[in-house]
Order: C-alpha cells, then sequence, then structure tokens
C-alpha cells in the first residue's frame, strides 16, 4: 500500500489546509521530520491548543488507522499494553484435561497470540497491513513508573512480553505524544522524541481557525469572538480557554442566531468558553466583553 511521502515542510502546510487545519512552518517541520526520520513526536503546551487535533488529522492525511492511548493516574500495561485472556485460557486448560500433554506444552498453547488481548500499545506494533498513527494523549497524567515503560517502545518499536518474549512492529507506527506539562517528563524519555510545544495562537492565526472550522461566520462576530478570547487569556483564570473553547463559543453564538457578541450574548453564552462559577464571576465583574 502506498504512503503518503513530502519532500519539504511546506507540502505538509498545504495538505493540512485540505483538512481545514492551520500549521505553522514550525510544527511543520515536527510533523515532516516525524514522518522521515520515523522518530516520537512529544508535543507540550497548555490543553485545548490542538496538540490531540495533530494526532487525528495526520492519519486523515497518511489515511492510516488513529490508536489513542488516553492516559490517566494508575494507568498499568494491563491496559495499555496487553492482558491475557484469562477465562479462555482456562476453558483451555479444562478442555485439555486428559491429553498427554507435558507442562512445557500446556504452556506454550495458552500462552500465544490466540490468548493475548491487545491494548492500543500492542495494537499499533502488530500493524499488519500499514503504520499507525499511535497518539499517547496526555502523558503527563500517567506516573513515572509508566513513562518508564514506554522506552522500550519509543527507542524499537518492540514490546517485551516475559511469556513470549519480543514483539517487534513489522510496520513502525507514527508516535505522537501529547502533555499539558502538569509534570516535568524524564529526559530519557525526552531524548528518544523530537520536541514541539504548541502556544495559543495569536490574534490573526486563531481568527483563520475558527473561519476555516466555522466557515459561515461572519466577520464582525468572528472578531469579536476571537478578540475576547484573547483578553480572557491575559486574565488569572482557574481554566484559561484554548482554541477549541473558541470554537465551542463561536458555534454557540451562530446556532442562538447572534451576529454579533452584544451584551445579552456575552451573558447567555459564557458557559460555552468559561468553565467554572468561579471564572465567569471574575470575568464578569472585570467587565470584559462589555459591548456598547
Amino acid at each position: 500500500m502506498a504512503v503518503q511521502t513530502f519532500k519539504h515542510p511546506d507540502e505538509i502546510v498545504r495538505a493540512l489546509e485540505q483538512y481545514s487545519y492551520v500549521t505553522d512552518d514550525e510544527l511543520a517541520t515536527a510533523l515532516f521530520l516525524l514522518l522521515t526520520l520515523q522518530k516520537p513526536l512529544l508535543l507540550e503546551g497548555p490543553p485545548g491548543v490542538g496538540k490531540t487535533e495533530t494526532a487525528l488529522v495526520l492519519s486523515r492525511l497518511l489515511d492510516t488507522e488513529l490508536i489513542r492511548l488516553q492516559c490517566y493516574e494508575g494507568l498499568d500495561v494491563n491496559a495499555a499494553v496487553y492482558e491475557w485472556n484469562y477465562q479462555k485460557q482456562l476453558l483451555s486448560i479444562k478442555m485439555q484435561e486428559g491429553n498427554n500433554l507435558s507442562l512445557a506444552e500446556k504452556e506454550k498453547h495458552i500462552f500465544s497470540h490466540d490468548y493475548l488481548l491487545h491494548r492500543p500499545l500492542l495494537q499499533s506494533i502488530m500493524a499488519e497491513w500499514k503504520a499507525p498513527v499511535l497518539l499517547i494523549d496526555e502523558l503527563d497524567r500517567s506516573d513515572e513508573e509508566f513513562e518508564a515503560y514506554l522506552l522500550e517502545l519509543l527507542s524499537a518499536f518492540q514490546i517485551s512480553i516475559p511469556e513470549m518474549g519480543t514483539l517487534k512492529a513489522t510496520h513502525k507506527p507514527y508516535v505522537i505524544l501529547t502533555s499539558n506539562r502538569t509534570r516535568e517528563l524524564s529526559d530519557a524519555l525526552k531524548r528518544r522524541c523530537l520536541y514541539h510545544w504548541i502556544d495559543y495562537p495569536e490574534l490573526s492565526k486563531e481568527m483563520d481557525i475558527v473561519k476555516r472550522r466555522l466557515p459561515g461566520i461572519e466577520s464582525q462576530l468572528l472578531e469579536q469572538v476571537v478578540a475576547v478570547v484573547q483578553k480572557f487569556r491575559t486574565l488569572k483564570l482557574s481554566k484559561t480557554p484554548g482554541v477549541s473553547e473558541t470554537i465551542d463559543w463561536a458555534e454557540s453564538l451562530m446556532a442562538l442566531g447572534y451576529r454579533e457578541v452584544s451584551a445579552a450574548a456575552f451573558e447567555q453564552t459564557l458557559g460555552s468558553i468559561l468553565k467554572s462559577a468561579e471564572d465567569i464571576r471574575y470575568v464578569k465583574s472585570e467587565g470584559v466583553g462589555t459591548f456598547s
């Protein structure tokens, strides 16, 4: 199966435009190196700036499967990598009662691929036809022990299973890791990755992003929404709105028939962009978004 190839980062910028994804030269270069060198890419930045979306659109661009592992505290090998199908193994052992098989033969049988449940990381290694995009999302939410487990996968694209040995990828997955930087990731992991920081976009870029996602939005509403969100980001909020919230707010205003951010529109739709009562009270007290 043919693999999409690019000769220069500029080609990636143009290709992503077909999917209404706005990128810049720096991110396009990071993606180009990911594809060319087949080296994992670590994307860090505040929540809602498009880190996860980057992996989604890359899988569409390459016309390949997206395999996503959502990280959380306490994530372990059973949930992320593999697990044995114990019920099936027990049934097989019971069915083999009376057979003249040695213990080693029985173990070899039940610890085989037929009894192995593939979780996201193993799925990415076992892809048969085409390299998938593997998204390891919000890695900073996981424990340091799990982060250490990833090192073999990120460096050698292989996974070791004690009962079976080492399974190596036939098609190396394109790996994107994301982090909101709630904790610092290890140097060992970073050494195995390319790195790119995605920050909140400047006003003109954010307007371009919203316009591509909501092509029917009127210019005045677009300018007002983005300007207000940019102002929100200068305030001391408990949850600073990302680009995804900007799009949600604009879409909510359009759904309610507003063509500009009037005082009534502002009051009615604040819950689309601010996600805590404290932030809403604070914004109102500061007079942000007051339109005459």
